[in-house]
């Protein structure tokens, strides 16, 4: 349990930073030592919460138009990635999460960050996906990034729109897991509330050092944590 707090603070400590990323972080690594259908879910409840108080905080800045449009997608897609979790063999599945922590680690390494704006019609990709990966790996953030980033110019309706759409994605996402039977394990309801704390520090911390650090600096460290992350997996699949 202390590994799992430990590992829950520098998760959320990146989030501070960045606004995203906590559960590409905290997922692969709390995959090592504990089944994917109790870091899933728990991952999933932390960034709930964490979502409605930074959304509650900057709620006028949110674009309403994108999340709806996100949303119907979202949903359909973490139908899919909910019902692939409890039927899924564990390794193609640590194996598929590996690889996807590592391609956006890569990603924010080189700085391959397309800059033109996309047609709202990518929505339904990006919905779909981001569902998907969020209820199998507790993973959505990238492809919702990758979508509002290259949607919206201002960083804090980014942010605003971002933590808006994980707190009711993820709220759908959580009655899913809850009639799954997912979140009725003791041992994840006493670590969902531990991680309260580690979740607040590492988000007040994180924020700090967010006023200190340039856009370029901030996303190499995040891929190089990814990279790292998803690593680790493939050693622990071989192994």
């Amino acid at each position: 349990m202390v590994l799992v707090l430990c590992i829950l603070m520098s998760a959320y400590f990146i989030r501070g930073i960045t606004g995203f990323g906590s559960a590409l972080i905290s997922v692969p690594l709390l995959a090592l030592s504990q089944p994917l259908q109790f870091a899933v879910p728990l991952v999933l409840a932390l960034d709930f919460t964490a979502s409605l108080v930074l959304g509650g905080a900057n709620t006028k800045k949110a674009n309403w138009q994108e999340i709806k449009v996100l949303l119907p997608f979202g949903m359909l897609g973490a139908c899919v990635g909910a019902y692939a979790l409890v039927t899924l063999p564990t390794t193609p599945v640590l194996l598929t999460l590996g690889a996807f922590t590592m391609f956006f680690g890569f990603r924010n390494i080189f700085g391959l960050q397309p800059t033109a704006q996309l047609s709202q019609a990518w929505a339904v990709p990006a919905g779909l996906s981001g569902g998907a990966a969020g209820a199998l790996f507790g993973a959505g953030s990238p492809p919702y990034i990758m979508y509002l980033t290259r949607r919206l110019l201002d960083k804090g309706a980014v942010r605003a729109t971002f933590s808006w759409l994980i707190a009711i994605d993820g709220g759908f996402r959580l009655g899913l897991f809850l009639f799954a039977g997912l979140l009725f394990d003791p041992k994840l309801q006493i670590a969902y509330g531990l991680g309260l704390i580690p979740m607040a520090v590492g988000l007040y911390s994180g924020n700090k050092v967010h006023l200190d650090m340039t856009s370029a600096g901030m996303l190499r460290v995040v891929g190089a944590l990814l990279v790292l992350s998803g690593a680790i997996l493939f050693l622990k699949v071989a192994a």
